[in-house]
């Protein structure tokens, strides 16, 4: 660093305008020794200030070179993902500015495309690579020529397909955005003419960086400045230009066929309209019984009132308990197959809170309804999932208690000290009896608001179990269409994570201990799954258990399961290629050793 530091600027300097020196420096890169070829590259490629200046001090270095060769388009491009996208600009771009290099530059693209539709990569790799490799198949097509596209288009088109299906079947939202904007990006430059390839997602400050590779940056070039004479004429020389284009805009404006201005005349603006300033909306009534709301939700073929019921059917269900036990199950299983009939602003949070007040309001047959409903046939994943963050939802609400408190004022006030108006010395006075009454007074409360916090039983308590072992009981069991261990992982992730929160909100309660023997089950089956989201949920799962179990019982009815656990959670922070699933690890093995420290200090 501190030779290339000096070394660098020096011969970017001096190679600008002398071929002499431009060929000294490549001959003294080329008689560099192959054990540090990696570093004198590496240091070159991050210091150049452009690709064209890179390409003026290596000149042809990765033709003639093999060890600068593999590192250039292998090791940096495919091994290592820390370098920054300018360095990557460079690096390609110095690929592509010289004939006997773009052959290079073609062969870099086809391996960056395997490794990208490669299935194995994408579950194996971390999502900092997979966002390295993007820029850098991105970066590679900005710098590709229109015959260049027409050699390779179908390999092109191959290995977008194959490298989209792979990453939309990521559990990742971040590398299916991925996978959709690389793909984009494809499209637009392998069919310019025909219809291109649109996904719908967020844009966000990665994306749009992603979209900006496309357009490859202009080489760094010296414009050489002109004399103030020179400037001051071109300037005066430029200034009439836009008035007249203002002016031949400006005629050019009115001019109207006579066919458009015979439209107009024969158009019905002349035609007053209706004054409907006073006119209001009719309000359609709501059903105020919940029978009469499943009648309308199953049958009716009013809109208006389809759409007012169910705006108002989590009120009705939550002020009407009683009547809601009655028909609990079915009213479960119509909120569960509703589908929208008209545009409703927020349907799908409208029908959840829904799904949640029915399931809060009669749990365990509803429960019993919802969890058998999750491995049942013919149901698609939106469902499941659904099924999933009502349980989470209503898990959440029922095991919080009520809020019933009201905010107090302690009793204690504040001393007031009266001062005789019209003094000058009235602040000091003022200071000086403040803090007499400060060194005198003990105060035990100060005069501000406090909330009681509220205190009621655990509503959850009860029915936990219900919530709970139905949704671990049948996930080794593919059925026709859902298959949790092969090809549905993304529902796999969302259920881990789901029995995470339930064993999480389960604290306290008696059904814990069993709950928690059975998830560490759970997770030790599915520990070594290749999809990091799944895995990020089982180390959740093993974090909720040490926080929810007391330690007392873990150590007495699961020593030797922890001890396994212990061992795997180490592996996973030395070796697992997903930095939240480290870091997950390492926080379940700092709980483990606060737990071990307190049972130590706790007398026997």
């Amino acid at each position: 660093e501190e030779i290339l530091g000096v070394l660098v600027p020096q011969l970017t300097e001096l190679t600008k305008s002398d071929c002499i020196w431009q060929r000294i420096c490549w001959r003294l890169l080329e008689c560099v020794p192959d054990r540090w070829m990696e570093a004198v590259v590496l240091g070159f490629v991050q210091r150049a200030p452009g690709a064209d200046v890179l390409s003026r001090l290596l000149g042809n270095l990765v033709v003639k070179n093999k060890k600068a060769q593999f590192v250039v388009t292998q090791k940096m491009l495919l091994l290592q993902y820390g370098h920054t996208t300018a360095v990557l600009q460079n690096l390609l771009g110095y690929l592509a500015l010289d004939s006997p290099r773009r052959a290079l530059l073609l062969t870099v693209l086809q391996e960056l495309l395997e490794t990208w539709g490669s299935s194995s990569a994408v579950k194996h790799s971390p999502p900092e690579q997979q966002l390295y490799i993007s820029k850098a198949i991105l970066i590679c097509l900005s710098h590709l020529k229109e015959p260049e596209i027409e050699s390779c288009r179908q390999e092109l088109l191959r290995s977008m397909l194959e490298g989209v299906k792979c990453h939309l079947d990521s559990s990742l939202p971040q590398l299916r955005r991925l996978g959709m904007v690389v793909a984009e990006s494809i499209s637009s430059r392998i069919n310019t003419d025909g219809p291109v390839l649109r996904f719908e997602y967020e844009d966000d400050d990665e994306t749009r960086e992603l979209k900006s590779l496309l357009v490859p940056n202009p080489p760094l070039c010296v414009v050489p400045s002109l004399p103030d004479d020179d400037r001051s004429e071109k300037a005066d020389a430029a200034e009439p230009l836009a008035p007249e284009s203002n002016k031949k805009s400006q005629t050019a404006a009115p001019v109207v066929p006579d066919e458009e201005s015979d439209a107009e005349l024969d158009s019905d603006d002349d035609l007053v309209p209706y004054d409907m300033s006073e006119d209001k909306e009719l309000k359609i009534k709501a059903p105020v019984y919940i029978r009469d709301c499943i009648e309308v939700l199953t049958g009716s073929e009013d809109v208006d009132r389809w759409e007012a019921t169910v705006k108002a059917l989590e009120g009705l269900v939550r002020r009407n308990p009683a009547a809601t036990r009655e028909v609990s199950v079915e009213l479960a299983k119509i909120l569960l197959h509703l589908e929208e009939k008209t545009c409703i602003e927020g349907f799908v949070e409208l029908r959840q809170r829904a799904q949640v007040a029915v399931l809060i309001t009669d749990p365990i047959p509803v429960s019993k309804y919802l969890t058998s409903q999750f491995y049942s046939l013919n149901y698609s994943l939106r469902q499941r999932m659904d099924i999933l963050d009502v349980l989470v939802l209503a898990a959440q609400e029922l095991s919080c208690p009520k809020l019933q408190g009201k905010p107090k004022h302690s009793g204690a006030q504040k001393p007031l000290v009266q001062l005789l108006p019209g003094s000058d010395s009235s602040k000091d006075w003022r200071r000086i009896v403040d803090e007499r009454i400060k060194s005198k007074t003990r105060r035990f409360a100060t005069g501000q608001c406090h909330v009681e916090l509220a205190s009621g039983p655990n509503e959850f308590n009860s029915v936990a179990g219900h919530f709970f072992f139905p949704l671990i009981q049948h996930f080794d069991r593919p059925l026709t269409t859902f298959d949790l261990l092969g090809e549905d992982q993304l529902v796999l992730g969302r259920l881990v994570h789901t029995l995470a929160v339930l064993m999480y909100l389960a604290v306290n309660t008696v059904a814990v201990t069993a709950m928690g023997k059975a998830l560490l089950e759970f997770v030790w089956t599915l520990r070594f799954h290749t999809d990091s989201y799944v895995r990020q949920g089982l180390l959740s799962c093993v974090s909720s258990l040490l926080l929810s179990v007391p330690a007392q019982l873990l150590l007495t009815d699961m020593a030797e399961e922890l001890l396994e656990t212990q061992s795997w959670l180490g592996d996973v922070v030395e070796k697992d290629p997903n930095g939240d699933c480290r870091r997950l690890a390492l926080q379940n093995l700092l709980l483990m050793e606060n737990l071990k420290k307190k049972l130590e200090a706790v007398p026997s």
